[in-house]
């Protein structure tokens, strides 16, 4: 099963208990999960711990000799493209209540209000404009991760009026509009092309020529924060690029993620010794 991290959730778990069921309880079947983010969350130990506790702490893991970890041998091999990740610093008017802590301490996720009010952010926003337009010079494809849709839809209205052909989808957007929006945004066609999106390409996205993203979405989910990136590094041999550059907004007082590497090492240590 695909997004294995997901399976002790409820609803996920409950269908993976009717499958067993379907099975009979001597049936020789066994249960593969398959996942490039071998993890639920980025501090929430417990969840983790449920999660390796579901497969009965035993994962299956690349190992090749010659290298820390299965994701720089795939780079090394060309599967994927070597990524550059840069921060894009914002030091501006974002203040965290002790409400506002208290919460990210709580649910381990940054709150709506604060999401709106960084979204809300014009410098901010300015600045994100202002690195995709530097960006552009250097890549056929960005695809820019937003935090809402009306964030979505700024980013890309504020680049068109700059002369960026860019466009937004979100979970709004009409499906003939979508189908055409994709459909250039994947073809051969020469010049720069941003695809703004909230919600919509985290997961299932095929465009081998996207080079670049931008995170301007804060999370404290590192499953998340990997999904987006994976939407830009397909290296040369599964259809993709030989580099990619991954660009994150980073907001003061919110943490942030470095690279696909580190994340995927992040929950080693929740899973027993590798099989």
């Amino acid at each position: 099963m695909d997004e294995a991290h997901q399976a002790p959730a409820p609803s996920y778990n409950l269908v993976l208990e009717a499958l067993c069921l379907s099975f009979g309880k001597n049936s020789p079947t066994s249960m593969l999960g398959l996942s490039a983010t071998p993890g639920r969350t980025w501090d929430d130990a417990e969840a983790d711990k449920k999660l390796s506790k579901f497969f009965s702490r035993r994962k299956v893991t690349l190992e090749v000799e010659g290298y820390d970890n299965p994701v720089d041998f795939l780079v090394k091999e060309k599967y994927l493209a070597k990524a550059t990740y840069r921060p894009l610093m914002h030091t501006g008017g974002l203040k965290l209540s002790q409400t506002d802590l208290k919460y990210i301490q709580e649910k381990l996720d940054i709150s709506d209000q604060v999401l709106e009010r960084i979204a809300e952010d014009d410098k901010r926003n300015l600045h994100i404009v202002l690195e995709i337009e530097k960006m552009a010079a250097g890549h056929k494809r960005i695809i820019v991760f937003a935090i809402s849709v009306e964030h979505s839809n700024l980013i890309a209205a504020t680049l068109k009026a700059r002369g960026i052909h860019a466009y937004s989808v979100t979970g709004k957007t009409p499906k003939v509009l979508r189908q055409k929006i994709l459909k250039d945004y994947k073809s051969d066609a020469e010049g720069c092309r941003v695809l703004c999106n909230f919600g919509v390409f985290t997961t299932g996205f095929d465009a081998p020529k996207t080079s670049a993203a931008v995170i301007a979405r804060p999370t404290l989910s590192l499953v998340l924060y990997s999904q987006m990136v994976g939407r830009a590094i397909r290296g040369t041999r599964a259809g993709g690029n030989d580099e990619a550059e991954i660009v994150t907004v980073i907001d003061s007082g919110l943490a942030a993620f470095g690279d696909m590497a580190q994340a995927f090492n992040n929950w080693e240590d929740i899973w027993g010794e590798q099989q």
